[in-house]
């Protein structure tokens, strides 16, 4: 997507952006009820007078407050337990939750319709069928209320909660991950080997911020690519950290002159940066998070292994989607063929997803079987490339066990896994042969 589209995205997921629109809905409902009488051409049967409905709207103006209130509390003790509990890389995610901001939302426009009716109501506005319409009105919101309160308590039950917190992290993952997958160098030609395929000659676009890149626009690339009518490589990819003087991006072309200036402002423009990484189109952040939540875990104010062995699962089937649909090459399309991307490396994810587990749970012998059997089952799928950064995280695992578990029998149980090693590395050599 361009930039404007993503950062379009970024804004419909605020909390203020949902609630100010709900509540605008909610304001619009109790005015139009006052204006749209006197294009009613029949008369509504029935008369309800004006202390019925200001009752009505006085409880829902009064309860919905207090309700708005009490969830805003819940919201900011489940994003404190999530914080110290799981990550605070995680809290992202419960912020841009669309079950919280829906019901937020709703909360805040009915108060705000039930404030607004009872304003129009007390200056006269409303005639016969103008109360019969916003008696109907504030019955739909009623219903609205009490289908909003259930799936809250529901939501209640779940929020900020470890397992709760890692399925997202994980789903954010998984989708960064599909992404990827369709699209590996997100719509640009690959770049396979920077060192040889970057032109010597070619100049450096340096960054002009500090930050970390959360998303490229790689269609306004190709746009300064035809400017300059020029290659570009891409030497800053998405969740890496900008400094000063940091190559963005290789310009094979001519950037002098007054277009050449035009398309550098491009290219730096086509870069959001920002203070943190987003899981949008950065995969080994998702996956570096589902790390740092394992981790947490083994600290020994928390000592919780189960959680650490339920993440590494997590990875595990993460990776196997990667390891498994990443080579298509047929089916890959490059709309921008001026614009070079390297895709993502294996070694890189499978450095993200396992390295702070393994450090940290060197010591656990349950924890170093799960990572092991994990590492040597991914070890038997995906490409060469894939196989061998799942055998050297392996390698690196069991070296850091072997100095940390004190009881031999430990040691000798990770040793008898070798067998199924030598089982992967069987698989390899015999693709190798075909």
């Amino acid at each position: 997507m361009s930039r404007w589209q993503w950062l379009l995205r970024q804004l419909t997921r605020r909390l203020w952006f949902r609630a100010s629109l709900v509540g605008s809905m909610g304001v619009f409902a109790a005015i139009l009820a006052a204006v749209v009488e006197r294009y009613i051409p029949w008369t509504i049967p029935g008369d309800i007078g004006a202390d019925a409905v200001e009752g009505i709207l006085d409880i829902i103006a009064s309860s919905m407050l207090a309700v708005t209130t009490f969830s805003l509390s819940v919201m900011t003790s489940a994003y404190g337990s999530a914080t110290s509990n799981v990550t605070p890389r995680a809290t992202k995610l419960l912020i841009e939750d669309r079950v919280t901001q829906n019901v937020l939302s709703t909360f805040l426009g009915s108060f705000l319709f039930g404030i607004v009716g009872i304003v129009v109501l007390k200056t006269g506005a409303y005639g016969d069928r103008g109360r019969t319409i916003l008696f109907l009105v504030t019955i739909g919101v009623i219903v609205l209320i009490v289908v909003t309160l259930l799936r809250w308590i529901d939501h209640l039950t779940r929020l900020g909660r470890v397992g709760e917190t890692t399925d997202r992290v994980e789903h954010a993952t998984r989708s960064a991950l599909e992404l990827r997958i369709a699209q590996p160098t997100l719509g640009a030609a690959p770049l396979i080997d920077p060192a040889r395929d970057i032109p010597h000659d070619a100049s450096p676009v340096p960054a002009d911020q500090v930050g970390y890149v959360q998303h490229i626009d790689i269609g306004a690339l190709a746009d300064a690519a035809d400017t300059i009518d020029g290659d570009i490589y891409l030497a800053a990819p998405v969740g890496a950290f900008l400094y000063p003087e940091t190559p963005l991006v290789f310009v094979a072309g001519s950037i002098e002159g007054e277009e050449g200036g035009e398309a550098l402002a491009a290219i730096r423009g086509a870069f959001s940066v920002s203070a943190e990484r987003s899981f949008d189109q950065d995969p080994r952040f998702g996956l570096a998070v589902m790390s740092e939540i394992a981790s947490r875990a083994l600290s020994p104010g928390i000592n919780d292994a189960g959680t650490a062995i339920d993440v590494v699962g997590r990875t595990t089937r993460l990776l196997t989607l990667w390891g498994e649909g990443k080579d298509r090459p047929d089916e890959i399309e490059i709309r921008f063929p001026r614009v070079h991307v390297a895709p993502l490396a294996d070694a890189d994810l499978f450095e993200d997803a396992f390295m702070l587990v393994a450090r940290d749970g060197a010591g656990l012998i349950e924890v170093q079987l799960r990572i092991r059997k994990a590492l040597l089952a991914l070890a038997g799928i995906g490409s060469d490339a894939f196989r061998r950064a799942a055998l050297t995280q392996a390698d690196l695992a069991l070296a850091r066990a072997e100095l940390s578990l004190d009881l031999p029998a430990d040691r000798d149980r990770l040793a008898s896994l070798d067998a199924q090693r030598r089982r992967a590395e069987l698989v390899e050599e015999g693709d190798d042969g075909r």
